[in-house]
């Protein structure tokens, strides 16, 4: 294992030792403390151009399933083609793996994508940094190699400055489950491949279309946002074609993360960047004017600002930790999100329900 440095923005450095592939690689680090699921996080879009730092002690141990496909061309046990993280960082690694469905190591598994891995870091002080100096770049520099991908020890690749989305959506109309009785047009921010699954579960044909395709002119039944990575404040074109859905027509609309923050931002609401996230799958959440509270997955960054929404929109779920927004609803038209996500994979399945309400206004 060759000896790696962890160099924040702010110029604290973490030594570890390589386990993933040795390359040097910038990206924003943020930190996840749920205590499996790292496969299914991994290849989750939503962390394009992260580096994850996960707080769970021990990981690795029960190694990585096959990369296999259904039919429908959905993979069966991840969240997308391949692994979208920048990198995987971890206190202690399991080199020994024991899983009935695991088929390679997770060390090799970062190999074989190219994706770097380090060991034998404090991430305990490392989250600590983070919470109180709020997520920052970082760079990963390997021994014997000077400057990550050709870059002085100053340049670092603003997270927050580039469409993330557009990096990882789909470039062309993909449909699923064709000749269902509902049609749902899917808005492909980095979609996670489990939203699609329990959308065909439930009888539709999914339209997944890219995040700035203009969908007005299909025929379909109900829209859906997904969720994706980024500063939704980059996603102009989408929001634009939401505006235009929203004056058009009362079909039904649902959001998840990404796709909560574009509905906010159609609703005349600003964004704000949270300091350091919402990456676990313990998030309490309370739906707003009831006590009924959920344990939820998430993995954001942002948050809708519920001060600026216009007059014919209310707050629908709120963050039972920091009081940030969780999910908003028209109060007359049948278009509704959530921040958190309830196809979890991984994560709690306690609020698949949002899926169900989503059908039923169809």
């Amino acid at each position: 294992m060759k000896d790696v440095t962890l160099v924040l923005q702010d110029g604290t450095t973490f030594q570890g030792k390589s386990f993933g592939y040795e390359k040097a690689v910038t990206g924003e680090v943020v930190f996840n403390t749920a205590m499996m699921g790292y496969p299914e996080s991994l290849t989750d879009p939503s962390y394009a151009g992260q580096m994850m730092v996960l707080t769970y002690p021990l990981v690795g141990n029960y190694g990585v399933p096959p990369f296999t496909f259904e039919d429908n061309g959905l993979a069966t046990f991840m969240e997308s083609d391949r692994i979208y993280a920048q990198a995987l960082i971890v206190s202690d690694y399991s080199e020994q793996y024991s899983h009935w469905n695991a088929c390679e190591s997770l060390s090799d598994w970062l190999k074989r994508e190219q994706v770097p891995g380090v060991t034998g870091i404090d991430t305990r002080q490392l989250t600590k940094v983070l919470r109180e100096h709020g997520v920052m770049m970082g760079r990963l520099v390997f021994e014997g190699q000077e400057k990550p991908d050709g870059q002085d020890d100053q340049e670092t690749e603003d997270y927050g400055a580039i469409n993330w989305v557009e990096r990882v959506s789909c470039k062309d109309v993909i449909r699923y489950n064709e000749g269902a009785g509902r049609k749902v047009v899917l808005v492909d921010c980095g979609v996670k491949q489990n939203i699609i699954r329990c959308l065909i579960n439930r009888g539709c044909e999914v339209i997944r279309v890219p995040w700035n395709y203009d969908y007005t002119g299909l025929e379909f039944d109900g829209l859906f946002l997904a969720n994706g990575p980024g500063d939704p404040d980059r996603c102009v074109a989408a929001v634009d074609i939401l505006k235009k859905q929203m004056t058009l027509s009362r079909k039904p609309i649902c959001g998840i993360c990404m796709g909560n923050q574009l509905l906010g931002k159609a609703a005349g609401a600003t964004i704000y960047k949270l300091k350091y996230g919402h990456r676990s799958h313990n998030q309490p959440v309370r739906e707003v004017g009831t006590n009924r509270c959920y344990v939820t997955s998430q993995n954001h960054g942002y948050a809708v600002d519920t001060a600026t929404l216009g007059q014919d929109w209310r707050e629908l779920f709120v963050n039972m930790n920091d009081g940030s927004n969780e999910g908003i609803r028209h109060q007359t038209n049948p278009w509704f999100s959530s921040q958190f996500h309830p196809e979890a994979c991984s994560g709690p399945v306690d609020t698949e329900f949002m899926f169900d309400r989503f059908i039923e206004a169809l």
